[in-house]
């Protein structure tokens, strides 16, 4: 048994030193080549771009992993990656930040096509696409024979979201989207509060909020870099918690406005706001109470670009259902969950029917007559009490009967 066990460690310490390469975790039976293409792989994040590098292709060409830089900024070492060794195989790691991506050379351009949005709307739609390269320095001689490597990327962000309401137990809630290679991720918040000041968050009781009630909403980006503006392109409800729900009511959308709707900030900051009247649905009338979610398509704009993004009345193409009612999968729209707002379904009945005012002095009086009244009514029965004591008792004479009168 001994044996065995010897063996077999043995064996894999020489698988272990078979894999290793210069204190490295390369395989010269896959890596004892040039790189390819399928060596880089880039994840496409909220606040940040990670690029990774398979490391023993450019070790087999000569190289280190001082050697590779952003952009060709070899110079600088805020450019440079870092040995990630806990992995099979070595992998050098570059992290971008989206607040400073300029910084290494990398681009960013913004594109602007017009064409209907996710729900068949007339919109401009942006999209950002950031881009770089990784490369090893040129020697300083007139020739080389090292390979001079070089590693393109880019991140496509889509720059129209779907920000909604789906149960929401009081106020709001905040969910960030889920990270995806190519798709720009952000945490969008759909805020409600109180009043104006957007300070409280709105508190929604048990029985519901009654109709009417001017609730006061945000949406709002988080972790974002501060060239990013938020436009919300387009807000409606749902009686249901589907965004594509065929049932619904707009808010507004381009120069078109429910007349209950004021919008104060739109495309100016990285936050929009508005209010609207909270009401009920039709449908909910045999409930005591009505859920009312709240949708909103938003995109996120440069400072620069978002005035030019604003609509244009008189411009409109009229939504078809089929259209609106495609999948945000399709789309690719990152929807956002928040929750419903209750109302009451009834209000409490109000008679029409004028209201008698009584001034002072009529109630004094007929206050007296009442008083007056009780008091002789109370003296009649005292007297007939009376009456009744001084009545004479009457006597039973002794004898005996006459038969006669029988």
């Amino acid at each position: 048994m001994e044996q065995i066990c010897l063996i077999l460690l043995l064996i894999s310490k020489a698988l272990t030193v078979g894999a290793q390469f210069n204190g490295y975790n390369c395989d010269a039976n896959f890596h004892s080549r040039f790189p390819a293409e399928r060596d880089i792989s880039a994840y496409c994040g909220v606040q940040t771009i990670t690029l990774k590098i398979n490391f023993c292709p450019v070790l087999f060409s000569g190289y280190t992993d001082t050697d590779l830089a952003l952009n060709g900024r070899h110079g600088d070492a805020h450019c440079r990656g870092f040995i990630n060794n806990n992995t099979f195989p070595t992998v050098v790691l570059f992290t971008i930040s989206l607040a400073t991506l300029e910084a290494c050379g990398n681009a960013l351009v913004v594109s602007t096509t017009q064409g209907p949005n996710a729900y068949g709307n007339l919109s401009l739609v942006q999209i950002g696409n950031i881009s770089g390269y990784i490369d090893t320095p040129d020697p300083p001689t007139i020739i080389s024979y090292l390979p001079g490597l070089l590693y393109k990327f880019s991140c496509s962000y889509p720059l129209e979201y779907l920000v909604n309401n789906t149960q929401l137990a009081s106020s709001a809630a905040a969910i960030s989207v889920k990270d995806s290679n190519g798709t720009f991720v952000s945490t969008l918040n759909l805020l409600l509060y109180n009043d104006s000041s957007y300070v409280q968050q709105l508190s929604i009781p048990m029985a519901g909020l009654t109709l009417k009630t001017r609730v006061f909403a945000a949406v709002k980006a988080t972790n974002l870099d501060r060239r990013w503006n938020v436009l919300m392109d387009y807000c409606y409800t749902t009686p249901s918690g589907n965004p594509n729900d065929e049932l619904r009511y707009d808010l507004f959308f381009s120069c078109d406005k429910d007349p209950q709707t004021t919008v104060f900030e739109n495309g100016k900051s990285q936050m929009g706001r508005f209010a609207f009247e909270v009401f009920r649905f039709v449908k909910h009338k045999n409930q005591k109470m009505s859920t009312v979610f709240l949708h909103c398509v938003t995109k996120l704009c440069r400072a620069d670009d978002c005035p030019m993004l604003m609509p244009i009345c008189g411009s409109r193409k009229k939504r078809d259902v089929s259209e609106r009612t495609k999948s945000n999968s399709a789309s690719g729209n990152a929807v956002i969950t928040a929750g419903p707002i209750i109302t009451r379904s009834g209000t409490p009945l109000q008679l029409n029917s004028p209201v008698f005012r009584m001034n002072t002095v009529t109630s004094a009086l007929i206050s007296g007559i009442i008083i007056l009244g009780v008091m002789s009514l109370c003296f009649f029965i005292f007297s007939l009490t009376l009456l009744k004591g001084k009545r004479a008792p009457s006597v039973i004479l002794p004898g005996a009967c006459n038969p006669a009168f029988n």
